[in-house]
């Protein structure tokens, strides 16, 4: 079982770190703050550079933690709040299936992710540290925050409206903006 909760946590782990490094730094043929900027503006996230940075942020040190087994809990509710997110905002209406753009693959990524909160292992930093979690309740706390987190963040993005650039500006309003 220790085995293979470790491969699991090498594998997650390992991906949500070259996600966010992808995100942060342009890692991996990844686009970087700026290119994830532009990209989560689209999708209506505000402000973008900061919501780029928390999202890279938010992969790397979640996928960092889960890697190594240390704060399981903390690393599977960054994970969790970052696919809630996907899903909600650009894969759950694409249906199911992978194959056209579904929530398949985040759901797999959530489902990986709480079953090392559940037990990391004997393999893991929480192990070697005597970290004590109650699994269940450690699974459904980091669910749970994720879920709210992700929740809040997909409401937001359709209440918080971006403050109009000066090239949108008209002309006398640009000129008293400079």
């Amino acid at each position: 079982m220790s085995v293979g909760m470790l491969l699991l946590r090498i594998v997650v782990g390992m991906l949500f770190i070259g996600h966010g490094t992808r995100k942060l730094f342009g890692w991996f043929g990844g686009n970087g703050v700026q290119g994830t900027a532009e990209l989560v503006g689209s999708l209506r996230y505000y402000p973008p550079k900061i919501v780029a940075i928390l999202l890279g942020l938010a992969e790397t040190v979640g996928g960092t933690l889960l890697l190594l087994g240390l704060l399981t809990p903390v690393g599977t509710a960054l994970i969790v709040g970052v696919m809630v997110s996907a899903i909600l905002v650009v894969h759950a209406p694409k249906g199911v299936w992978n194959t056209d753009g579904g929530f398949e693959l985040p759901l797999v990524y959530i489902v990986a992710s709480l079953a090392a909160a559940l037990a990391p292992g004997r393999f893991s930093l929480d192990h070697v540290l005597g970290i004590a979690w109650n699994g269940r309740v450690a699974a459904i706390a980091a669910l749970g925050v994720g879920i709210i987190v992700a929740v809040g963040l997909a409401v937001r993005r359709d209440v918080v409206q971006p403050e109009p650039s000066t090239e949108e500006l008209p002309t006398r309003e640009r000129d008293r903006a400079a």
